[in-house]
């Protein structure tokens, strides 16, 4: 047992991981022993160590730093096995999904954008993982700024 907590603490003394990323790492290093996994958990969360909620804070946080909207968000958070935890904290965030949207592509974007370029944003921003109701609103926008 007490390889598999030392290597969740090292795993956990990187960066906060959920439990279920954590899970997934132990179990691949500890094939055979996942009682022992399951244990080393519950104990780190009785102590504090690994917090879902405390993850969840965190990794949103660090999302919308980077420009990501909230369909890419939820889609990278069902992977990490914490989406309706996400969706709750998207739900209460006091966020504006569209000044974030007209933000990014102003950033990739400068100049404003032509007819001919919409189709770029448009890419960019649903890559990005806003909705098309943002991407509009920016490339209206955008067109605007571009031809004063």
């Amino acid at each position: 047992m007490s390889s598999v907590w030392n290597t969740a603490l090292n795993i956990l003394a990187r960066r906060e991981h959920s439990e279920s990323e954590l899970q997934a790492k132990l179990a691949r290093k500890f094939p055979e022993e996942s009682d022992q996994i399951e244990a080393v958990i519950a104990r780190l969360q009785e102590q504090g160590l690994q917090s879902d909620e405390r993850f969840t804070e965190m990794w949103v946080r660090s999302q919308l730093m980077k420009g990501r909207g909230p369909i890419r968000i939820v889609n990278e958070a069902r992977q990490r096995g914490i989406a309706e935890r996400v969706e709750q904290a998207l739900g209460s965030l006091d966020h504006d999904w569209f000044e974030a949207a007209l933000d990014v592509a102003k950033r990739k974007f400068p100049n404003g954008v032509s007819f001919e370029q919409q189709a770029k944003v448009y890419r960019f921003l649903s890559y990005r993982g806003y909705s098309s109701d943002c991407i509009r609103y920016v490339c209206d926008t955008l067109k605007q700024s571009a031809s004063d």
